[in-house]
């Protein structure tokens, strides 16, 4: 099976942030993941109950398995960086979530892509736009349709290689 170009979000708002999230691309490699491109890390308001602002950003990568394959893996990560399951929504020393998945749509017990609230999350949307400016949703609509341009509650944290040590 030819690998498959996937967009996983990441977010952090407990302990040192930035390092939590090159962790987690760090892991994404260590585990045979090829990162073909990081955006620019971006300190963004919490969604959710009162807690500190997160920092987020996203990955491209390519993967050979299947959707459910890779959601298993961040999950690995997840636990091997210290998430605790807490209150929905709430702070987290990690978050990895399978945003977009190549053209695939996904609805499957605990994987839903494009993820539920991709469209809504413009912590999620400046990251992809900054990988690919051109990138659609499986339906074929530009995901530049749902973010505006500087949205309020997005703020440059950390310019573009942050994350691949460049």
């Amino acid at each position: 099976m030819a690998p498959t170009r996937a967009f996983i979000g990441l977010g952090s708002n407990l302990g040192d942030r930035l390092i939590n999230l090159r962790t987690a691309v760090d892991s994404l490699k260590n585990k045979g993941l090829n990162v073909v491109a990081a955006s620019s890390v971006y300190e963004t308001d919490p969604v959710g109950p009162p807690q500190p602002d997160y920092l987020n950003a996203a990955v491209a990568v390519e993967f050979g398995g299947t959707a459910a394959d890779l959601v298993g893996l961040l999950k690995q990560i997840e636990a091997e960086i210290g998430r605790e399951q807490s209150e929905h929504w709430g702070p987290r020393a990690i978050d990895l979530d399978l945003l977009l998945f190549g053209i695939e749509t996904v609805s499957e017990p605990g994987i839903t892509v494009p993820h539920a609230e991709l469209t809504n999350r413009a912590f999620a949307l400046v990251p992809i736009l900054e990988i690919d400016d051109d990138m659609e949703l499986p339906s074929g609509e530009p995901v530049s349709a749902f973010c505006e341009k500087d949205p309020a509650g997005v703020r440059l944290f950390a310019p573009p290689g942050s994350l691949l040590g460049d």
